[in-house]
């Protein structure tokens, strides 16, 4: 692959003119469209298809699915042209085999959610988490990733914190994509991530994609900040 084509942006804007508006300045910049639930709640399939249709763009649709296998296979099996990636939460392992094969049919390659990047250990412990996975987080991501796996995902979502224990467990072709990526040279006021590294070092942590949001959409020049992203990924890569 190109740098660029390891670069996801998401699109979380809150409706159809500025995804338009983002996919016309970045594309041939970035590599893949990141839809998440605000864009995706606020237009539906409908808007997505159309974009996908007339851009030529391929998107993530990262809507984290989680519920019975039944119905999860159902959803799955009805998503639309134009989906390179979509995410599932994936406790039940081998049950979400049907769920998996039946995105794996049309083309769209699924990720197994692992442990959000807006979280840490302490937050884990509240939520009930055992401290023997909680603490360091990597412990329940290799838990998790293991389900991925059983379940017949290509891969997992994870913070690029623990990108090199699940390449080292899991082999390389086991697909990691890593949002809470954070340059060095962008401040993102507010942040809620936890978990986070630059593009370099997500990469040099053996990350395959990487998702850069607000560093690029909160810059003055989006463009020039994702060039230089794809500058970090191409000099961790050589």
């Amino acid at each position: 692959m190109e740098p660029r084509d390891r670069l996801i942006f998401p699109l979380d804007v809150p409706d159809a003119d500025q995804a338009r508006r983002y996919i016309d300045l970045l594309q041939g910049e970035v590599g893949l469209f990141k839809v998440g639930l605000e864009l995706f709640v606020a237009t539906g399939p409908q808007i997505l298809q159309s974009l996908s249709a007339a851009m030529g763009v391929g998107f993530f649709l990262d809507l984290k699915f989680h519920d019975i296998p039944a119905t999860m296979q159902a959803a799955l099996q009805n998503l639309f042209a134009g989906v390179k990636f979509t995410t599932i939460h994936c406790e039940q392992g081998k049950g979400l085999q049907g769920a998996t094969a039946a995105a794996r049919a049309q083309g769209i390659q699924v990720l197994g959610v692992t442990v959000l990047t807006s979280l840490n250990t302490a937050d884990l412990l509240a939520g009930g988490i055992d401290p023997q996975y909680a603490d360091p987080p990597v412990r329940l991501v290799l838990r998790r990733a293991a389900l991925a796996q059983a379940a017949g995902c290509a891969g997992v979502v994870c913070a690029a914190t623990e990108a090199c224990a699940v390449k080292e467990q899991f082999g390389p072709d086991f697909l990691v994509v890593c949002p809470g990526i954070r340059p060095e040279w962008a401040a993102v006021p507010g942040d809620d991530q936890k978990r986070i590294l630059t593009p370099y070092q997500a990469l040099r942590e053996g990350a395959d994609y990487i998702v850069v949001g607000r560093p690029i959409r909160q810059a003055a020049d989006p463009v020039a900040a994702a060039r230089r992203v794809v500058a970090e990924i191409a000099a961790a890569r050589a």
